[in-house]
């Protein structure tokens, strides 16, 4: 990996939401670049389930557990990491929310807040606590978990999907604000992806069918199409790339 243009090695990334499915995938990919890793869920059991599986792996990494909505326990994750590592140098805001499934009029109020709460404020809040520290040391990789939700439209997850498109355009302010201290600001935008987030969707069967005829891959995606593209936009080969959103759906938007 020495010279190599994704090695990570000397970095610390933070992933939230990156104890199973595409967040943990993220960090699995980045600690095998070389990077050290913190790894965030809301249950403490799952948080250290992984820390040990990945000091099994020779990863360096710290596991603490996170609310993502509770914005003094996102600080309290970044303050833990300074502490151990001494530095933020890549971050992926994967954490999300999704408690509703139908038609966008009937989505009760609580419900649209907290998809607001969690899937844009606080990746705003998570931008603020460590992009100004990478400006300081010299640059750094910021990158938010999209969606195509936030590209086509979606008749069960519609306010999923707008808060997904808020995160793409709140990539390309950032990237706008910070590309000058050398802050590269950007989204990857899955497809329907096999974890159990999405299993509204895949688990329905005629629904699957559906996709993965209307899918130019014809497949599903799974976790591990993910994390690659992580590693690429935290490191040196994603050098002169920022505010973009990388769609990874197998083909499904290009119809």
């Amino acid at each position: 990996m020495a010279n190599s243009l994704f090695d990570l090695s000397g970095k610390v990334a933070l992933i939230t939401g990156s104890t199973r499915g595409i967040g943990k995938s993220i960090a699995e990919e980045l600690a095998r670049a070389g990077a050290k890793v913190v790894v965030s869920s809301r249950k403490i059991e799952a948080c250290e389930a992984v820390r040990a599986e990945f000091e099994q792996q020779g990863f360096a990494v710290l596991a603490q557990p996170c609310n993502i909505s509770r914005k003094e326990e996102l600080k309290a994750l970044v303050d833990s990491t300074l502490a151990k590592w001494g530095r933020v140098d890549i971050v992926v805001a994967n954490a999300a929310a999704n408690p509703y499934y139908g038609p966008l009029t009937e989505i009760p109020d609580e419900a649209f807040d907290k998809v607001f709460l969690n899937n844009v404020k606080s990746v705003l809040w998570l931008a603020a606590l460590t992009i100004p520290g990478m400006a300081e040391r010299g640059g750094g990789s910021f990158i938010t978990v999209g969606s195509i939700g936030g590209i086509i439209a979606n008749t069960v997850i519609g306010a999923y999907g707008i808060s997904k498109a808020a995160d793409h355009h709140l990539v390309r302010n950032l990237a706008a604000e910070w590309g000058p201290k050398n802050v590269r600001v950007n989204a990857i935008a899955p497809g329907l992806i096999q974890t159990d987030f999405a299993k509204a969707l895949w688990q329905d069967e005629k629904r699957r069918a559906e996709r993965e005829a209307a899918t130019p891959l014809r497949r599903l995606g799974v976790p591990a199409d993910i994390g690659g593209i992580a590693v690429f936009l935290a490191s040196d080969a994603a050098a002169f790339i920022t505010g973009q959103t990388i769609v990874a759906d197998g083909g499904v938007t290009i119809l």
